[in-house]
């Protein structure tokens, strides 16, 4: 059992943050890496030839499971649906600065089989083959599924700036623009195209739709600004900053760029108690990148 525990904690990281990318809830990606160490706890390792790719495998299963569980009650969720934000123990660093907050909602977009395809090839590295024994398909229907996910994705995210010093830089000009009042400076730093995502699951007050455009979205921040003003601002590592009351988050807001690296593209505000909860007890999860491919 020793072995067994060392191994896994290996790639305890690795685990998580694939379950993450694939469903976007901490603690349903908690589940999956519990459920995946149920299932490894009764492997005899002396049958195990590469113990990185069975663990990942199980995971992958797992976190397919859920997903196709979990897409019936995000189409009946009240208002946009956004992932949750992943801190890591040394509170309140990002999980994964170059994960961003819209790849993800894209991602809601394709099937549970592309998904995985995407992320194990994208964010991962994983060659077709490999993703073919991971979802038991064809080489050819992996490649396939792979390629066609990478479309969808190109399709509906146009290539945005990857460097998170860009995004980080985007984001402070956003905060200071905020901070100043003013709706001048405001519009200057959003794009003319910007979208703004507010996730308050019916739990609090939050536009049912994305809000399209800088008139109206700099309108409705100033609007709001009021409730916030009063709030500690807490910097993650990436773009993304918390809003919190006595100690308690109530606010998570990244700041995407846009096409030009110099103005806020997207944001995404996610308000929902349910899903700030889990901010106070971080998972433990590695660092990598992931960035819509140019083809």
């Amino acid at each position: 059992m020793a072995d067994a525990e060392a191994v896994f904690g290996e790639h305890r990281s690795l685990l998580f943050t694939l379950a993450y990318d694939m469903l976007g809830s901490v603690a349903d990606a908690e589940d999956v890496v519990q459920d995946t160490w149920l299932r490894w706890a009764g492997v005899d390792l002396a049958q195990v030839g590469n113990p990185r790719a069975y663990l990942i495998r199980i995971a992958v299963r797992r976190s397919l499971e859920r997903l196709r569980g979990l897409r019936a009650a995000r189409e009946d969720y009240t208002g946009p649906w956004l992932p949750e934000p992943v801190v890591t123990a040394d509170y309140p660093v990002t999980a994964a600065e170059n994960v961003t907050t819209g790849l993800l909602v894209v991602l809601e977009t394709l099937s549970p089989l592309e998904r995985a395809a995407f992320v194990l090839r994208e964010a991962f590295g994983f060659e077709h083959a490999e993703i073919a024994r991971i979802l038991d398909r064809t080489p050819a229907a992996a490649r396939q599924l792979a390629r066609r996910a990478r479309e969808h994705v190109r399709s509906r995210r146009p290539r945005y700036p990857a460097d998170p010093r860009v995004a980080r830089e985007v984001a402070e000009r956003f905060v200071a623009a905020m901070a100043g009042g003013s709706l001048a400076d405001l519009l200057a730093v959003l794009s003319p195209d910007v979208t703004m995502w507010n996730d308050g699951g019916g739990r609090v007050h939050a536009s049912l739709r994305p809000i399209h455009g800088s008139d109206r979205v700099s309108r409705v921040l100033m609007g709001i600004a009021p409730r916030y003003v009063d709030l500690d601002l807490l910097w993650t590592a990436g773009p993304m900053f918390l809003l919190l009351a006595g100690g308690q988050v109530r606010v998570a807001l990244t700041v995407e760029p846009d096409e030009t690296g110099t103005r806020a593209g997207g944001l995404y505000a996610l308000v929902n108690p349910d899903k700030l909860a889990h901010v106070r007890r971080p998972a433990r999860v590695g660092s990598r990148a992931m960035a819509v491919p140019d083809g």
